[in-house]
C-alpha cells in the first residue's frame, strides 16, 4: 500500500523538488520551535537562578532570611559557603549553607519601601501637573470672560 501512494506521489510531480522544500521547512520550524523554548523557558529560569545568586552573595550581618525550609532568622556571621543565623526569642544559633537561603526579607522590604516612595513621588508630581493645567485653564477663562 506505501509503495502505492509513494508511486502516485512521483507521478503527480511530488518527487524530490516537493521533498526538499518540505525538508527545509522542517527545519525551519524546528529552529523557531528552539528559539520559542529558549526565549520562554531557559532564558527566565537563568535570569532566575542569577538574581537568587546575587541576593545569596550580597547577604549581610543583620539581614533577616527566610530559608528554603521556611526558618526565619538574622544573620550573625557569614563564611564563604555558609553562614550563622540567630532564630527564636532564645536565640538559637544554627549554621546553615548559603544555597539553602530563599528569602532576604530586609532586601524585600527596602526594595519595596523604595517602590512606594517612587510611585509616592510620581504621583504628587502629577498631581501637582494637574493642579498648574487646571489653575491655567482657570486663567484663560478669566481672560475670556474679560
Amino acid at each position: 500500500m506505501n509503495t502505492f501512494l509513494l508511486s502516485q506521489m512521483l507521478q503527480q510531480g511530488g518527487g524530490s523538488g516537493s521533498q526538499q522544500g518540505g525538508s527545509y521547512s522542517y527545519i525551519i520550524l524546528m529552529v523557531v520551535l528552539v528559539g520559542v523554548m529558549y526565549f520562554m523557558m531557559i532564558r527566565p529560569q537563568k535570569k532566575r537562578q542569577k538574581e537568587e545568586q546575587e541576593m545569596r552573595s550580597s547577604l549581610e550581618i543583620g539581614d533577616e532570611i527566610i530559608t528554603i525550609g521556611g526558618i526565619v532568622g538574622k544573620v550573625v556571621t557569614i563564611r564563604e559557603e555558609d553562614i550563622v543565623i540567630e532564630t527564636g526569642a532564645d536565640r538559637t544559633k544554627m549554621k546553615l549553607q548559603r544555597w539553602a537561603v530563599n528569602t532576604n526579607v530586609t532586601k524585600t522590604e527596602q526594595h519595596r519601601k523604595e517602590v512606594e516612595a517612587a510611585r509616592e513621588a510620581a504621583k504628587s508630581k502629577k498631581d501637582k501637573k494637574e493642579k498648574q493645567i487646571s489653575d491655567s485653564a482657570k486663567e484663560v477663562e478669566e481672560k475670556i470672560e474679560k
